[in-house]
């Protein structure tokens, strides 16, 4: 299989607020190599982490690029993004504005985070990605490096998906004509949207627009 670099974001026009913007850092490589492990971090270098992560402040929005490793909830004795949200938002000035989560991607799973400070921002935001979920509206498109150039510059992608795990990272692999035991094991039926933007010697920039996904 070819090799795939692959980063997220939400269209601008999807997640306009009042309050001016300001760009904390550049979207790029996070500031931490490999997966997170939060069991080795305490709670202030966790803190410290997701503060390096910002990319982005809107109004009550905060945009963070969420390592892969991190869970976004988990048992009350675990770190996890839910846990620090209280030491974040004084991290960031926010004072009695506690951070809500609008938007994560799973544990194993890097990419952005949408926040917001104000209660009423966030319930709009989660009711708008619930009801393109269930209208199968794409809200996130996925830019991704391709080895090789497709042979159409836009269509479908349908595949069957599943994460198989191993001693230091999780991956998405796919399924060949996936049986009802397959599906019950976990496997998913995926959807996607993808347009080529540009091509080069050998590769392609492609535009991703899931539907559905493996989560």
């Amino acid at each position: 299989a070819g090799r795939v670099v692959v980063s997220e974001f939400w269209g601008r026009h999807q997640l306009q607020a009042g309050g001016s913007s300001r760009r904390l850092r550049p979207l790029g490589d996070p500031p931490f190599p490999g997966p997170l492990q939060p069991e080795n971090l305490s709670r202030e270098q966790l803190v410290e982490v997701l503060r390096a992560a910002v990319v982005d402040r809107k109004g009550p929005l905060v945009t963070l690029n969420k390592p892969q490793g991190l869970p976004v909830t988990g048992k009350p004795e675990e770190l996890t993004l839910l846990s620090v949200l209280p030491e974040l938002s004084q991290s960031l000035g926010l004072g009695k504005q506690e951070l809500q989560v609008v938007r994560a991607p799973g544990k194993e799973t890097s990419g952005l985070v949408l926040l917001s400070s104000c209660p009423q921002t966030a319930s709009r935001l989660q009711k708008f990605f619930i009801h393109s979920r269930r209208a199968q509206r794409p809200t996130v498109t996925y830019c991704a490096v391709t080895d090789g150039i497709p042979a159409v510059s836009d269509g479908k992608i349908q595949a069957a998906l599943k994460l198989e795990h191993t001693d230091t990272v999780s991956l998405v692999v796919p399924v060949k004509d996936p049986s009802r035991k397959d599906i019950l094991e976990g496997v998913k039926k995926t959807l996607s949207h993808f347009r080529v933007v540009a091509t080069g010697s050998g590769c392609a920039l492609v535009q991703l627009q899931p539907v559905t996904g493996p989560g």
